[in-house]
């Protein structure tokens, strides 16, 4: 790879609105168990995180609302838009997951999904929700950043 490259980006779909509604602490990659069209509809950047969320259930983590469109040459073998995908983690990674959002309150948020490899991945974060004033502070940053970074140019 020459320096002019740039690596390339393996993130198929981003959740835009975890990092302003929530303080994210700790990240954790997990491994998804989809069907080959939800695959193919992932590799052409559709999807949308912005309502997913994760729970727990059985002893497994599962991914509820995360909309993945029908792929549009599916036919009979087509998979179904919200339905919840499996999760796949280490045992102690599960365990220490639930115990932190049983015990301390945290939330898991789906920040984004990509590839790695020849597999598809989802980084989750564990988070604690954010208060509106706290939301307004954050922005006020973000601006404050924008406008010294035009003002040095």
């Amino acid at each position: 790879m020459s320096k002019k490259e740039k690596p390339k980006d393996n993130t198929l779909v981003n959740n835009k609105k975890a990092r302003h509604n929530y303080v994210i602490e700790d990240t954790f990659e997990a491994g998804l168990v989809l069907k080959g069209s939800e695959v193919k509809v992932l590799r052409e950047k559709e999807g949308t995180l912005l309502e997913a969320y994760v729970v727990y259930k059985r002893g497994e983590f599962f991914l509820q609302n995360f909309h993945i469109p029908e792929y549009k040459n599916g036919g009979y073998a087509n998979h179904e838009p919200l339905r919840p995908r499996k999760m796949l983690m280490n045992r102690v990674e599960i365990d220490k997951l639930q115990s932190l959002v049983k015990e301390k309150g945290y939330s898991l948020v789906p920040i984004k999904v990509y590839r790695k490899d020849r597999n598809i991945k989802v980084l989750i974060g564990t988070a604690k929700s954010k208060k509106k004033a706290d939301k307004r502070q954050s922005l006020k940053e973000k601006d404050d950043k924008k406008r010294m970074k035009e003002f040095l140019k």
